[in-house]
């Protein structure tokens, strides 16, 4: 069985536009109706979205025949957690919370076998590996496995060029709503100061020649993060989509409801 090759890390070594969508719905038919849906691709999120392994194990079961990638993010950096992740067959992690390069280096260390890493062999019990179904696994995996840290305080940003410097980090994905929170304005993502240093980070992403990536579901905002050079972006999520559809259809037969006032990001 040949190894499953990973189309995200390849689209962004050649620099290609990817666009994404959040899942946090944590549910496979779901899933399945956005992987058909024409996103390049889908990230579920274990972080703020009520997911766990058998969850995410389904979602990735349930989009395997759709041409979109699978992204996860894990709640927090724990090893033992990246280790079971990647043995369910997750090949890209966005990592939340990343301030360090020695924080980065833990994580690439946990994504690879040794003596480059840290993962722990288990193929025999693994999806990841199809339960030794797939020959040269151990030889072949860590190459596919693919690294986005997210930057996402001002911590992050002031140790932005060091952390870039890590070996195995294929790419940044700046996370706007909480570095707004940590710069001092909770909720506004679009504020001056905060743009600024969304534009100065992508910038710097850019000439590390890594990829930059960021959440933006607003279109204007996020063609100028593209224009400065932004190539992974997500662009909205699965929950605020069926909120939003369904206010607009209530809203369509009950125009006195006041019920938009909710569906914005």
């Amino acid at each position: 069985m040949d190894m499953p090759r990973n189309g995200f890390k390849q689209r962004l070594k050649d620099q290609h536009l990817q666009l994404g969508l959040f899942l946090g719905l944590a549910h496979p038919l779901a899933a399945e109706i956005l992987a058909g849906c024409g996103f390049d691709f889908l990230l579920i999120d274990a972080e703020h979205g009520p997911n766990d392994l058998r969850s995410v194990q389904a979602q990735l079961q349930a989009i395997a025949a759709y041409p979109v990638q699978a992204v996860v993010r894990p709640p927090q950096h724990d090893s033992a957690l990246i280790k079971q992740l990647l043995g369910i067959g997750v090949q890209t992690l966005l990592a939340p919370m990343v301030d360090s390069a020695a924080q980065a280096k833990a994580l690439v260390a946990a994504m690879r076998y040794p003596p480059n890493g840290m993962r722990g062999v288990g193929t025999g019990l693994e999806r990841g590996a199809r339960w030794n179904g797939i020959d040269d696994y151990l030889a072949q995996a860590d190459a596919e496995m693919c690294l986005m840290v997210q930057v996402e305080s001002r911590t992050g940003i002031a140790n932005l060029a060091a952390i870039l410097q890590v070996e195995g980090v294929d790419g940044v994905f700046i996370g706007p709503a909480d570095l707004a929170a940590s710069m001092g304005h909770p909720g506004q993502t679009a504020h001056p100061e905060v743009k600024t240093a969304i534009e100065g980070a992508i910038a710097t992403i850019r000439a590390a020649g890594k990829a930059a990536g960021i959440f933006c579901a607003d279109s204007t905002l996020a063609a100028a993060y593209r224009a400065g050079g932004c190539n992974v972006l997500a662009v909205g999520a699965d929950t605020s989509l069926l909120r939003n559809a369904a206010l607009d259809l209530v809203n369509t037969f009950k125009p006195a409801s006041g019920s938009a006032a909710g569906a914005s990001y």
